[in-house]
């Protein structure tokens, strides 16, 4: 199993000042239930090198298991430092594609020629398209065969209005996630704020949240099987 990871690039959160990226947890725990289930992993982002780490995931309220697993794990550590590039990276060569969330592929992974293209592909060959918390914003861009939005008709999730509310970020974000999903003409569902939630619709998982990571992760090695 050969499985590709797609992190963000951008590190501002809007125009306050602080950092954003990707949220650890949402990395961490999808990474540990594809690897220690044998897959290869490939991490990506669309600048290469390292990715911005959300610096509110490393918080303590926001440690798990998996998130202390990454912090003593010097040989992932070293592996996210060197991303490889967006561009140098093709579909063929994979059995699946996995986008953590954070805030930060709002602004960037949503927009990017390469990772729209990528996610095209990778609908086309049949295989499992996968995304957490924020990350389902890397799909409103995405078009199908027919040139309709990917999402149109599918059974969605992604990080709620409730949520993000609860965050403070509503006048934040440049986008709500899942007003836009609904605007696609996706088939947007939530369960209760911050508890595991995931959706699938063929071949597309989507996660609601950073508890939903790990339940995307097994959800997709379930595919692969």
């Amino acid at each position: 199993m050969n499985i590709l990871f797609v992190l963000t690039s951008h590190d501002a959160l809007g125009d306050t000042g602080n950092k954003t990226g990707f949220w650890i947890e949402e990395f961490a725990a999808p990474y540990y239930t594809f690897a220690d289930a044998g897959a290869h992993i490939t991490l990506a982002s669309p600048a290469g090198g390292q990715p911005p780490i959300d610096p509110t995931s490393a918080l303590e309220d926001f440690q798990t298991d998996d998130t202390r697993r990454f912090d003593q794990d010097s040989e992932l550590q070293q592996k996210l430092a060197n991303t490889i590039k967006l561009t140098d990276i093709s579909a063929d060569d994979y059995d699946a594609v996995f986008y953590p969330g954070g805030h930060g592929p709002l602004w960037d992974l949503t927009n990017d020629q390469a990772s729209i293209k990528l996610i095209e592909t990778f609908s086309q060959q049949g295989k499992p398209v996968s995304a957490v918390c924020h990350a389902p914003s890397v799909l409103l861009n995405v078009k199908d065969a027919q040139g309709e939005p990917l999402v149109k008709g599918k059974k969605v999730t992604g990080f709620s209005n409730t949520e993000e509310a609860a965050v403070g970020l509503t006048e934040i974000v440049p986008f709500l996630l899942e007003d836009e999903l609904k605007q696609r003409g996706g088939l947007y569902s939530q369960g209760a704020d911050w508890a595991s939630y995931i959706v699938q619709d063929g071949r597309l998982i989507t996660g609601q949240n950073p508890g939903s990571s790990a339940a995307v992760a097994e959800a997709v090695l379930a595919e692969l099987k």
